[in-house]
């Protein structure tokens, strides 16, 4: 298994799901509800989060194939919509959960698109197309998988970190992944460029 892969796919992933920034907007859904059922809730929302991503990761070289699309226009267009949500983390404008009534918060608007959003879907798509041999397939699977345990276990305690973080806290975690992730969005716009450069003057 390609350790750096790992650590990539592991640290993107988990920037643009924000574990922090996912806490209060948790509890503010799950607060009314018993201990049991939030934390049901916890691991419903990581469940389906890991079932999108998942299969965003398996189908999207078909889907690529299908529409005509390059990786390099791919990569442009993710690093966009992260410029995007790091925007959003940077000047705390993040969209709040909807007013409208759902069967299952877990699923709507927890499990999507808070944390199984565009972003994390392109992310994993990308990572998906650059690897090469089962040992970086390996990894971007082990990589999805710590995410979401990592998410998980946020939830599932937030009502004890959030105590100790105070929002304050929050506040500064939640502005250092936004700053995190704009480096890595700008990283993906320039690689989509150079392959766009490269590919026109191999063409000349």
């Amino acid at each position: 298994m390609d350790l750096k892969l790992f650590g990539e796919v592991f640290v993107t992933l988990l920037v643009i799901t924000d574990p922090p920034g996912m806490m209060p907007i948790f509890l503010a859904l799950t607060g009314p509800l018993p201990a049991r059922d939030r934390n049901r809730a916890a691991w419903q929302a990581v469940a389906l989060a890991l079932g999108v991503i998942v299969i965003f990761a398996v189908a999207g070289q078909t889907l690529l194939d299908y529409l005509h699309v390059d990786l390099p226009a791919l990569q442009a267009a993710g690093g966009l919509l992260l410029v995007l949500v790091a925007l959003e983390l940077l000047t705390g404008k993040t969209d709040g959960p909807s007013s409208e009534a759902t069967s299952n918060i877990a699923l709507v608007p927890l499990g999507t698109p808070l944390l199984a959003g565009p972003g994390a879907i392109v992310a994993t798509m990308l990572f998906v197309q650059q690897a090469d041999g089962l040992g970086d397939y390996t990894a971007i699977a082990v990589a999805i998988l710590a995410v979401m345990v990592a998410v998980w276990i946020v939830l599932r305690f937030s009502g004890g970190i959030v105590k100790i973080l105070r929002p304050g806290g929050i506040e500064v975690l939640t502005r250092i992944a936004g700053l995190l992730l704009a480096a890595i969005a700008v990283q993906l716009i320039a690689d989509a460029v150079f392959a766009f450069v490269t590919h026109y003057v191999n063409m000349t």
